[in-house]
């Protein structure tokens, strides 16, 4: 038996894949997967970038690691891979000398030859390269966080390079897999019996793969939209996608929600701000009137879409004036929930040489006050549906009691509800009766749906 492994992951749903699939190739390497850190010989920090705070605490964290080293157990073998490790490089050698390992985005079918590599006493070993010829996406079900929901890429990589993003330097340019391999995959995981698929990318309506194999049957106007009618077409009982980006957002996706049941009734549209002035200084590709456009379609659709969106406040430049459209943004799209984030400098980005006008505690206090907005649209939102069913995937019991499970309903809320005899991966209406801040709680509701 090789050495056992330990994959922490932070930031978003792509880093879980990652994590997903670099597991499966260490275990058919040989290598026992663990969960914990304090068992490990080898400990893998799968890191995020996106924020300045996420990267601080990655670093935070290889020093708690670092000190798991006792008089009976030498310290594991330390390795970051994922977004910090593609942007830092060598880097993280100098800042970090704990660290044994650094693995790019690139390189998670690489593992276990480059654990071996410092097993044999190599030291400050990297691998930053591309993926290499004939390498395939391949997740064993037993690797992945739920035996429910199911997350599968079909894009990685970003070609918007807004300003102050770093995921087209982490994650490299947009790149899509196959029709047939997607579709391949989402039927193998219906037949193991998942019930929820979450078609993910950075950009998943960016999608443009070099074939259109496999969509032909399809209509659409986009690869993507034919791409969510093929997967649709696969049975599988609910599909969702994030993230869209708003000049890619083609109106047919619409149609494709409104011709399948079983895509999922949830858009999550990032517009990152109301004003044209910043949106520009972004280098978004929009406006808000494209913006607003978009969200008609979604609005005015026959099914009752949700709507998410993130925005930032802060941005280097903002002004009052353009914080006051953000909020006329807000108010105009009535979003079901909302991200926001205070602006943060990323090294390496365009925006860092803008200068950081706007104060911490203006930051603050436009957060604040946007919060204060979603939150009162929120909580009208979620009043509406005290009466309604929603039907919800049931995933575990509540954290909060031992007679409630917990689930997410179509619509991408948390659903709350006493358990009555029900079990995990079952879907089964509830029947709303509280609304709380960020949740809805109900019961069962026994009868057939009207």
């Amino acid at each position: 038996m090789k050495s056992t492994v330990y994959i922490e992951t932070f930031g978003c749903q792509m880093n879980v894949a990652d994590t997903e699939r670099a597991a499966t190739g260490l275990r058919k390497a040989g290598y026992e997967m663990t969960a914990s850190a304090e068992t490990a010989d080898v400990v893998l920090l799968n890191t995020c970038s996106v924020r300045e705070r996420a990267e601080r605490k990655i670093f935070r964290r290889i020093g708690e690691v670092r000190k798991l080293a006792s008089p009976t157990r030498k310290r594991p073998l330390i390795g970051v891979m994922g977004c910090v490790a593609q942007l830092e490089g060598p880097s993280i050698f100098r800042n970090s000398p704990a660290v044994d390992l650094v693995i790019g985005t690139r390189a998670t079918d690489r593992i276990s030859s480059l654990i071996e590599r410092v097993q044999d006493g190599e030291k400050s070993v990297i691998d930053l390269e591309e993926r290499q010829e004939g390498e395939v996406w391949d997740v064993s079900p037993a690797e992945r966080r739920s035996p429910y929901v199911a997350f599968v890429p079909i894009i990685e990589g970003c070609n918007k390079f807004c300003s102050f993003c770093i995921v087209p330097y982490s994650r490299g340019r947009e790149k899509s897999r196959s029709a047939q391999e997607i579709v391949a995959e989402v039927l193998r995981l219906r037949a193991l019996g998942y019930k929820e698929i979450h078609l993910i990318g950075q950009n998943v309506n960016s999608y443009r793969p070099k074939s259109q194999a496999g969509l032909e049957p399809y209509g659409g106007a986009t690869p993507f939209s034919r791409l969510l009618r093929a997967v649709a077409d696969t049975g599988t009982e609910r599909i969702k996608f994030m993230t869209s980006f708003p000049r890619d957002f083609h109106p047919d996706i619409v149609s494709a929600l409104e011709e399948f049941p079983n895509l999922c009734d949830w858009v999550h549209l990032p517009v990152q701000s109301g004003s044209d002035r910043v949106l520009k200084a972004m280098r978004r590709g929009h406006n808000s009137e494209d913006y607003l456009r978009r969200v008609e379609a979604i609005k005015t659709s026959t099914r009752r879409l949700s709507l998410t969106s993130d925005i930032i406040v802060g941005f280097p430049g903002e002004l009052e004036a353009d914080f006051e459209d953000t909020m006329r943004l807000v108010r105009a799209c009535e979003y079901d929930g909302l991200f926001i984030f205070k602006y943060s400098k990323r090294k390496g980005t365009p925006a860092e040489k803008f200068e950081d006008s706007v104060t911490e505690a203006e930051k603050t206090r436009r957060f604040l006050a946007l919060e204060e907005l979603q939150e009162s649209i929120q909580s009208r939102i979620y009043r509406d549906y005290v009466g309604r069913r929603v039907s919800v995937l049931v995933e575990r019991q509540s954290a909060r009691s031992a007679e409630d499970m917990t689930g997410h309903s179509t619509c991408q809320k948390v659903v709350n509800f006493r358990s009555e005899g029900t079990a995990a991966g079952e879907i089964l209406d509830v029947l709303i009766s509280q609304a709380k801040p960020y949740s809805l709680y109900g019961e069962v509701a026994r009868e057939s749906r009207p």
